[in-house]
């Protein structure tokens, strides 16, 4: 009875202590709130948290406790807490296995490793700790943080090596520095102590500036952020439009400055970077070094050319070359131009703005051209930026004519205008004519601002100058102007005007001065003044009365051949009307023009010398019936169209106006283009369309159009050449046809009403077999439609990809002479162009006279073009 009370005491005694302290002689001091002991205490749990320290510094904390005498091995669960003060060291996981007697310690379940010596943190699913060799070996999502030098490592495998201060990681690995490189690589080497980190694996490099790096293998400091490495790949803006490639065989990168010391390189640059996207341009040199801004290759070689299995067509070979990114130039010393591999040009020391530059001073490319008037030239053409919202270019040419030419283009940006000038003198000109020398000159000007007048979508003020002292200068230096918006778009005619438009979300208007000046005329009746000139439209309604209703007025003032002044105000309104559709398919509209037309005259055939005041209106009645006929294969449409035109007043004379007519505009509603009278009488417009398309190619079609028109009486004032002014017009008609891939055929004609004679034939037509083509175009007009019988032919063969030859001639055939004939063999590659042309012209213009000529002429693109006059007599 004793004994059982005694056993009744000590179980309640053990259940209810707060702390039972154990001491075990395999140097495990445990310290837990209740323990349970198994196996003849073989086995010892601990239940609930508890502590658990050893005689070599290490304490275990955890929810439970399990001790293995035998193999003094400690298992712990829940919460676990490592702590090694002898390392500074602090592991903690879901659970722990301390093997006492190797001294090793396994941790499993979101492990965490802290390194207090070292301010590093170890993240994994699993690790082992080596005390005794002081080893960390971290398996499964390894994240890796040294807190000192903002440095993460990634990997599935991490060992650290505390003695060594080493990182050591086996398979694919990230790591991040500083936030700004990320190195993926596979095992790895980082010396913590030294800040260096090392693979003999492929690895990319990525920085957060877009660029890129490809490796073989690498070594990176982090203290000097210097990058070695062999078989380098370096790519800027990655994955952007304007992506460069570098490749260095080995080389040493300063990452933070982009500086860079390295051998055997290639540079790829971005096709478009000339504007053509076939282009490769690159170069290579047997070594590099980037400086800051400073990029210097020696035994460098620079070419755009697409990349081949040959040599480039051309390409550039330096002994140096240094691009200034500073000065966005790219300096050659004892540079050689060479074409298929052979030396052409040799320049000391020349430089041209690099490829990234839009505006910067300096040389642009020169050119040697040749004219059958002025011989050979040199162009040597400079830019230069004087600010940010003002430039000039000034071209210097110097001919074998003693000639010499200064052009000089200005351009000036301001937020609301804009200025451009071109200025030419020329000293040393002999005219053919007069057989002496001249300076002759031109200037052209534009300015245009806007005036941002609040009640106005638009306020744009322009000026425009037009201004040469020589009547052929344009056409005989044609090829030595400035190809802009300034250059007269009629060598014949210059123009200089004032203008300001308004546009208004209600109504447009439109004023100004202008004057022109005829360079095919003599003395004072060469000129033209219109003083002023104005244009108003207001579209007032879109839907009035099924249709819209708009007001125009214009008016000029216009003094020509000296005396000759004509002062117009034509005031108008319109209805269009909107298609009215029956069931029967057929559509109709209506539409009516009035005109007030004011005018006064002096010495002028048309207009009297009194004010005249005129009123006038027309009415048109528009129908048509669209028949459609479709089956698998063909869409076939037959339009019938009638337009009936009335109009009560008479009209001023324009019988002797030149205005064609045709199928495309036989319909329109101003068909003459008149803007000083509407078509008097009545007259019936009759026409039909037919067209046949093929629907599984709608490129395919044949097309067929004719029209006439029917009056109850002539009207004598029409223009004469169109036929409508007759009782009965001419048949006009039109044929397109596209049905076969190999030939294009469009004839325009025009029948005389007694169908007896063809007024008009117009024909061009094309064949294209292979890679030969040829195209003619043939006009032909008689009676009262014109004098006119020309042809002209244009053929090109592709022999193959890179040679072409091609014919172009044109013939009068009522004078029965040929105007020219051009035939010319080109090579012609991406970068490269080169052509022999033969050229003859018959025509004559004062100083411009007939030449034969046979040149050639070679395009390095993008650095010049050469064109060269070959002497026939040494051929």
């Amino acid at each position: 009875m004793k004994n059982n009370i005694l056993k009744l005491f000590l179980i309640i005694f053990i259940n209810n202590f707060i702390y039972f302290s154990a001491y075990s002689i395999e140097q495990f001091n445990f310290d837990v709130t209740e323990i349970e002991i198994l196996n003849n205490g073989n086995t010892i749990k601990g239940i609930k948290k508890g502590e658990i320290k050893t005689d070599n510094g290490i304490t275990i904390i955890a929810d439970t406790f399990v001790y293995e005498k035998l193999l003094n091995i400690l298992t712990a669960k829940g919460n676990v807490e490592i702590i090694d003060s002898n390392k500074n060291i602090s592991i903690y996981s879901n659970e722990a296995t301390y093997n006492k007697n190797k001294n090793i310690l396994n941790a499993k379940g979101n492990v965490e490793i802290i390194d207090s010596d070292k301010n590093i943190s170890i993240y994994s699913n699993e690790a082992t700790y080596n005390k005794n060799k002081n080893i960390l070996n971290a398996k499964g999502n390894v994240e890796i943080i040294d807190s000192n030098n903002n440095i993460t490592v990634y990997s599935n495998n991490t060992t650290y090596h505390k003695n060594e201060e080493k990182v050591v990681t086996k398979g694919k690995t990230n790591s991040i520095i500083k936030s700004k490189y990320n190195f993926e690589s596979s095992d790895i080497i980082f010396l913590v102590a030294k800040k260096e980190l090392s693979s003999e694996k492929k690895s990319v490099i990525k920085d957060d500036q877009s660029n890129v790096y490809y490796l073989d293998k690498f070594f990176y400091s982090v203290n000097d952020k210097k990058l070695k490495g062999n078989n380098i790949i370096y790519i800027s803006n990655f994955n952007l439009p304007e992506s460069d490639k570098f490749y260095f065989s080995n080389g040493i990168i300063d990452l933070e400055n982009n500086n860079f010391i390295a051998k055997d390189t290639k540079a790829k640059i971005h096709k478009n970077v000339f504007g053509d996207n076939d282009n490769d341009p690159r170069l290579k040199g047997v070594s590099s070094r980037k400086d800051d801004n400073i990029i210097t290759i020696k035994k460098g070689v620079f070419t755009s050319c697409a990349e081949n299995e040959g040599c480039p067509p051309w390409s550039i070979k330096a002994e140096k070359i240094r691009h200034n990114k500073n000065k966005k130039q790219l300096i050659y010393d004892n540079a050689f131009v060479r074409v298929y591999d052979i030396p052409v040009f040799y320049f000391p020391k020349f430089f041209h703005p690099d490829p990234t530059v839009k505006r910067q001073s300096g040389f642009l490319r020169p050119q040697l051209n040749y004219s059958s008037i002025l011989g050979n030239s040199l162009t040597l053409p400079y830019f230069y930026a004087a600010d940010k919202d003002k430039d000039y270019t000034i071209k210097t040419s110097v001919f074998d004519k003693e000639i010499k030419l200064l052009n000089t283009e200005f351009r000036k940006v301001s937020k609301n205008s804009y200025l451009t000038m071109d200025v030419g003198l020329i000293n040393g000109y002999k005219s053919t004519a007069d057989n002496k020398k001249k300076n002759i000159n031109h200037f052209f000007g534009k300015y245009e601002s806007d005036l941002n007048l609040k009640e106005f979508e638009n306020s744009d003020l322009s000026l425009s100058v037009e201004r040469t002292n020589n009547d052929t200068y344009l056409k005989i230096f044609e090829s030595h102007l400035t190809k802009s918006d300034l250059r007269p778009q009629n060598f014949d005619v210059l123009k200089n005007e004032i203008e300001l438009e308004l546009n208004h979300e209600n109504y447009d208007f439109t004023t100004g001065f202008a004057s022109y000046e005829n360079l095919q005329l003599t003395s004072n009746d060469r000129y033209q003044y219109i003083l002023p000139y104005y244009r108003y439209n207001n579209n007032l309604s879109e839907n009035y009365l099924n249709g819209s209703f708009g007001i125009s007025s214009n008016g000029t003032n216009e003094l020509r051949n000296t005396n000759n002044l004509r002062s117009t105000i034509t005031n108008s309104a319109s209805y269009r009307g909107l298609d009215l559709i029956t069931d029967f398919g057929l559509v109709s509209n209506f539409n009516a023009n009035f005109l007030n037309f004011n005018s006064l005259g002096k010495k002028d055939p048309k207009y009297k010398s009194k004010p005249q005041i005129e009123g006038m209106s027309d009415y048109e009645l528009v129908s048509s019936l669209p028949l459609i006929k479709r089956n698998e294969s063909f869409e076939k449409t037959l339009t019938p169209k009638l337009s009936f035109r009335f109009s009560p007043n008479n009209m001023k004379d324009n019988s002797s106006l030149d205005r064609k007519i045709d199928v495309s505009n036989i319909f329109a509603n101003n068909r003459f283009g008149l803007g000083d009278s509407l078509e008097s009488g009545r007259s019936l417009t009759i026409g039909v369309d037919y067209k046949k398309t093929d629907l599984k190619d709608i490129n395919k079609y044949f097309n067929l159009k004719l029209a006439t028109v029917v009056r109850d009486k002539e009207e004598n004032f029409l223009p004469k050449v169109s036929t409508l002014n007759r009782k009965t017009s001419n048949l006009f008609g039109s044929i397109s046809t596209n049905f076969t891939e190999y030939v294009k055929f469009d004839y325009n004609f025009a029948i005389d009403n007694d169908l007896k004679s063809l007024d008009r034939n117009s024909i061009k037509t094309s064949l294209a077999i292979n890679k030969f083509t040829t195209t003619f175009n043939f006009l032909e007009e008689s009676g009262e439609m014109g004098d006119i019988n020309t042809i002209n032919n244009t053929t090109r063969y592709q022999v193959d990809d890179n040679n072409y030859l091609t014919f172009n001639t044109r013939r009068n055939r009522k004078i029965n002479l040929t105007e020219f004939y051009d035939l010319v063999y080109e090579y012609k590659n991406d970068c490269l162009t080169a052509a022999v042309k033969y050229n003859k012209t018959y025509y004559q213009d004062r100083d411009i006279m007939p030449t034969e000529n046979l040149f050639f002429t070679i395009t390095l693109f993008p650095l010049t073009t050469i064109e060269q006059k070959i002497d026939k007599w040494n051929l």
